[in-house]
């Protein structure tokens, strides 16, 4: 099943129906189109009513300077560089108590880090889109976000594309074509790997 935007937000609407605060799981490995995937879902939903408000697992990025002390710069990315936890905890007070307002973290590519407080996810957000590279892999920690998910997307993408995008990623960053094909192979690929290998079946597939 490959479903359009408008599908999409269709099948959305209709399962969140009645719910007072609803929340959809994008996942997909890096490089699959996750970030515009759901910034076009939140789009098609507002446009519908249903008033959706973004949160990206990025902002959960650990710092520079934690990742420098732990020998992590390098695997920027990489499941163990994120803090699952903070990231499950924060579903769960989404989910618990949509009545009030909070305050949510947003990665800052230009100054490659997180601000806290970046966004707001206020109670009129009905449905929340989340999305990220780990949210269906069964592996603890990351297997505890399964609880905080009431309908997940899967975006399927073969490794030659993941491989090119990632690679134009890094070259669009200001790295030389070697440089980038070396962080492209060295740890993003490492990491598609790992989230298509680990991660469970979602509730819809799209490429």
């Amino acid at each position: 099943m490959n479903p359009s935007i408008e599908d999409l937000a269709q099948q959305v609407a209709n399962r969140a129906a009645g719910r007072h605060r609803f929340v959809v799981a994008l996942a997909g490995p890096p490089g699959a189109g996750k970030s515009t995937l759901a910034e076009r879902l939140v789009r098609a939903l507002n446009d519908r009513s249903e008033v959706a408000a973004l949160l990206p697992m990025d902002g959960f990025h650990l710092d520079n300077t934690v990742l420098e002390a732990r020998g992590l710069m390098h695997r920027k990315g990489a499941p163990e560089t994120f803090d699952a936890r903070g990231y499950a905890f924060l579903l769960d007070t989404i989910r618990t108590m949509p009545d009030f307002e909070i305050a949510v973290p947003v990665f800052d590519r230009t100054l490659d880090l997180a601000r806290s407080g970046g966004a707001i996810i206020a109670p009129h957000h009905r449905v929340v889109v989340t999305e990220g590279n780990y949210l269906l892999v069964d592996r603890t920690p990351w297997s505890d976000l399964s609880a905080h998910f009431d309908m997940t997307v899967w975006l399927d993408v073969d490794d030659e594309t993941l491989q090119e995008r990632l690679v134009r990623r890094w070259l669009h960053h200001g790295l030389s074509r070697e440089a980038a094909l070396s962080r492209a192979l060295d740890n993003d690929m490492q990491n598609v790997a790992w989230v298509k290998r680990f991660s469970r079946p979602a509730d819809i597939t799209a490429s």
